[in-house]
């Protein structure tokens, strides 16, 4: 694939570590925001490369990770009634609901079934108008426009036993809501690049002069990742707080202006709970009134359904960039993949996820990651 193998060069990679330290006058504080970005610096060993110059703070990147409790329950719920077919991607399955998860509903007789694209979920319901279909519309802006495009046929075909059901969160407010906390350590931003090839960069860019703060838009692969901190630290030592792409084979500042224009048709903002974090105002996606018929909350009158989110998980402050999994009593103990107190250990974008496969978090040597660590400790990020 072209520009893959580039973009994991070892001797790129290490230039820019010594790049990194060269330059670090102190240690600087990121947060990167995508769980995708979470997984390459766990597995690839960047915090240990780059020792003291620059500490790294995993943030609310994950959208499997962020949606609420009580959104999952009302999953459940739906999938356990007889006329409902509720669809979903694969990696909502797994996430844990107050009593059970999607799995464990299917294996009850609910029918659950997984599907790639919720225009697959728009064709089940106009070959089954008998039956009910709910999709499971969650992520940032990246999976919005899909969703937004499904919702918007269904109401060109009349498709009345369509609906969603919609947990679509958005990256700008959970930004602003970090940097606003008491206790935020954010220097610095890595940006979500899926998130910004749909949306641009043009919303980071009060957000990074209010705050003065530097926000790179970055990419996923090893070296994507050292050359966005090289310049969110270049910015922080030339004291500037400005955006930048780093991202720029796949992200423009505007963004993909046709995904944009039908998701602003579809979808609103609205105030939305994030899990263990709470509501963030404006922080949402919700289906504009015109679509309510399509709307999988309102058809179904699931408002009433509420959930306390357990107290032994600590996902909320994982999300927040408070703690480090491994900082979780619960890690690897009341908490596994096969065990899961919540969707951080279990999504494949979590960060509890990562610092589970990669054994020098949890000292198994015959666990996946043993040769990450070994790069790790040769100093060679991205090396096979």
């Amino acid at each position: 694939m072209k520009y893959l193998s580039e973009y994991r060069d070892p001797e790129l990679a290490r230039s820019l570590v010594d790049r990194i330290r060269a330059e670090s006058s102190r240690s600087w504080t990121l947060m990167e925001v995508c769980g995708g970005q979470t997984h390459t610096i766990v597995k690839q060993g960047i915090p240990e490369v780059l020792g003291e110059s620059v500490e790294l703070i995993h943030g609310p990147g994950c959208p499997v990770c962020v949606t609420p409790l009580e959104q999952i329950d009302r999953a459940l719920y739906l999938a356990e009634r007889p006329e409902v077919i509720f669809t979903s991607f694969g990696d909502m399955l797994r996430v844990p609901g107050s009593e059970c998860d999607l799995f464990q509903v299917r294996a009850r007789g609910g029918e659950v079934r997984v599907v790639y694209s919720p225009l697959d979920a728009l064709e089940l319901a106009r070959a089954n108008p008998d039956r009910e279909i709910v999709f499971f519309a969650v992520g940032f802006e990246t999976t919005a426009p899909a969703n937004a495009m499904a919702v918007w046929r269904a109401r060109e075909l009349d498709v009345p036993n369509f609906s969603v059901l919609v947990s679509h969160v958005t990256v700008p407010p959970a930004m602003t809501a970090i940097l606003e906390s008491p206790d935020n350590r954010v220097e610095g931003f890595l940006a979500a690049g899926h998130v910004c090839t749909v949306m641009g960069w043009e919303e980071y860019e009060p957000l990074a002069s209010a705050h003065r703060v530097p926000i790179v838009v970055t990419g996923f692969e090893p070296v994507d990742i050292l050359e966005g901190i090289w310049m969110a630290v270049r910015q922080l030592e030339e004291g500037r707080s400005e955006v930048e792409n780093q991202y720029a084979r796949s992200v423009r500042r505007d963004g993909n202006r046709p995904a944009r224009e039908i998701v602003s048709r579809v979808f609103q903002l609205v105030d939305r709970q994030w899990r263990g974090i709470g509501e963030i105002p404006a922080s949402g996606l919700g289906l504009r009134p015109e679509f309510a018929p399509w709307d999988a909350e309102k058809k179904f009158e699931l408002g009433g359904i509420r959930a306390t989110e357990p107290e032994e998980c600590r996902a909320g402050d994982v999300l927040r960039g408070r703690i480090k999994p491994v900082e979780c009593a619960a890690f690897g103990g009341a908490c596994t993949p096969e065990t899961p107190l919540g969707a951080p250990m279990v999504s494949s974008e979590g960060a509890c996820a990562a610092y589970w496969a990669y054994a020098r978090y949890r000292g198994t040597d015959s666990a996946p990651g043993a040769a990450s660590r070994e790069g790790a400790a040769s100093g060679t990020p991205g090396a096979p």
